[in-house]
């Protein structure tokens, strides 16, 4: 009877509860406490997103240094700082924060469980949306011990900071990778160190910054470099250069992993069948070389043949770090919208079918010729009394930025298009495209309009035929240096009430 009443013992019931101590912490990055001990719940380099018990780490940048923003931060809240000069409030100083950042980061990955598992994401595109999906898949199997990158958090500072954050009882770690010249992956990846590394699509992100497409898969690739022994890599079979990424991968991981549509994919699309809710039945089948022989079928939240694909990636990942399938074709059902990244808000509209709502997609955070054309051809397929697109400019493109512009007119005409709004001097080229491109057979000229700002397009959108209607369906995306996410929330603003200044019937 009493071992019935004995509590279970765990392997990380020794482990403190707090994320850091102030200990912990000089002695991770050789630094030393000052004005006192202190323990801390979470880390921050941005004093706006101080939470009470947080830990300031102030970096110094090329345009400011975050010396400044101390104060205000632990007036926040923040129980402790890392700094590199000595404040009048309890911390750890060190030479140089953000190197000391880096050994925190690395601290946090090096103090994990060896049973722990770790997934590196990158990807030219898809790559949030797939980190996003595998967190919720191993939280929800884990019951609440899987940790990742939050935001787009992917780059030197992004990447230690969501390693800094994790805590030491973590089970699974997701975290996203991003770069934007050939080198940064590779330094990104040995300090996350990952079980299982996952490359989504090559596609000309960035290329402004690189030769062509292979220089962009050959950047990609460095993910593999930081792959622990026996890791496993997981590359689209779809991809023109899936075989650059299958040789790279062969010389760190000891299993290569194939997902998507192709006849030699380890972990294959059967079928993709849209739901009555908006999402998408996948049917995939896994192969030996996937670790297990087998037919899955589940439901992704998400429509778009894009999202059908890379659901093959998540699911490769949770199968290669032993993680729960079921649970993961649950969570992938319940997956929530994405702010900026194919969030579908419905809008006050009035007019049209009378409904009075009209669908806004906000794709506003990130915009490359793959995402662009994908977006595009999920619109097209997208049901609607009109098909309204905003499109901002695609950003770091280099010399062949007007030719993938240009290319977008295709894809524009094939879904349909009652108006679009070309946002950007880039766009021009588009612009261009489309006065020149004649429409189908049986298609009216296309109504479009080129604007050099977000303003401008707001002001556009709030006039006669361009302004939603009831029925509509309006895409809004772009690279989001092009501002298009305030005109996301300017239409998804709520309706003000009466006491807000609206009258009953509706009158200011």
């Amino acid at each position: 009877m009493n071992a019935v009443l004995e509590w279970p013992v765990e392997p990380d019931d020794a482990l403190g509860t707090a994320l850091w101590t102030a200990g912990d912490i000089a002695r991770a990055t050789g630094g030393h406490v000052e004005g006192g001990e202190f323990a801390v719940a979470g880390a921050t380099t941005d004093s706006r997103e101080v939470m009470e018990g947080d830990l300031f780490i102030a970096l110094k940048g090329e345009g400011t240094d975050g010396h400044r923003f101390v104060d205000g931060a632990l007036l926040r809240g923040a129980a402790g700082a890392l700094v590199a000069q000595p404040i009048a409030a309890p911390h750890v100083l060190v030479s140089d924060t953000t190197a000391a950042l880096d050994a925190l980061g690395r601290a946090a990955r090096a103090r994990l469980s060896d049973e722990a598992q770790v997934i590196g994401v990158t990807g030219s595109a898809g790559k949030t949306g797939v980190k996003e999906a595998l967190f919720a898949a191993l939280d929800r199997s884990s019951r609440g011990q899987a940790h990742r990158s939050v935001k787009s958090y992917n780059n030197h500072v992004g990447v230690p900071l969501s390693l800094a954050r994790m805590p030491a009882r973590t089970r699974f770690g997701v975290f996203e990778m991003g770069m934007n010249h050939a080198g940064e992956l590779s330094a990104l990846t040995r300090l996350v160190r990952p079980h299982v590394a996952v490359v989504t699509t090559i596609a000309p992100a960035h290329i402004g910054h690189f030769s062509g497409e292979a220089a962009i898969a050959a950047a990609k690739a460095e993910i593999f470099e930081g792959l622990e022994p026996g890791g496993t890599a997981i590359i689209p079979a779809d991809n023109p250069h899936a075989e650059l990424l299958a040789r790279v991968a062969a010389q760190y991981a000891a299993r290569v992993i194939r997902f998507g549509t192709a006849a030699d994919a380890d972990v294959r699309l059967i079928d993709a069948l849209p739901t009555t809710t908006g999402g998408t039945l996948v049917t995939a089948e896994f192969s030996g070389a996937a670790g297990m022989q087998r037919k899955l079928c589940y439901t992704v939240s998400q429509p778009g043949a894009h999202w059908a694909v890379n659901s093959l990636a998540v699911m490769a990942a949770v199968a290669a770090v032993g993680g729960d399938l079921g649970a993961a074709g649950l969570a992938l059902a319940e997956l929530p919208d994405l702010a900026g990244r194919g969030a579908r808000h419905r809008v006050v509209a009035p007019a049209g079918d009378g409904s009075g709502r009209a669908l806004l997609i906000d794709e506003s955070y990130n915009a490359n010729p793959a995402s662009m054309q994908a977006t595009l051809a999920q619109l097209a397929a997208t049901p609607a009394r009109r098909r309204i697109a905003v499109l901002g400019a695609m950003k770091e493109l280099g010399a062949g930025s007007d030719a993938y512009h240009a290319e977008l007119a295709a894809p524009i005409i094939a879904a349909d298009m009652a108006h679009v709004l070309l946002v950007g001097a880039e766009m021009a080229a588009l612009a261009v495209a489309l006065g020149k491109t004649p429409p189908g057979p049986l298609a009216a000229a296309i109504d479009f309009v080129h604007v050099p700002d977000a303003a401008a397009a707001a002001e556009i959108l709030a006039t006669g035929d361009w302004a939603p209607q009831g029925g509509d369906a309006i895409l809004i995306k772009g690279s989001n240096s092009v501002g298009l996410g305030a005109l996301v929330k300017a239409l998804t603003r709520p309706e003000p009430t009466a006491r807000e200044g609206r009258t009953p019937t509706g009158d200011v």
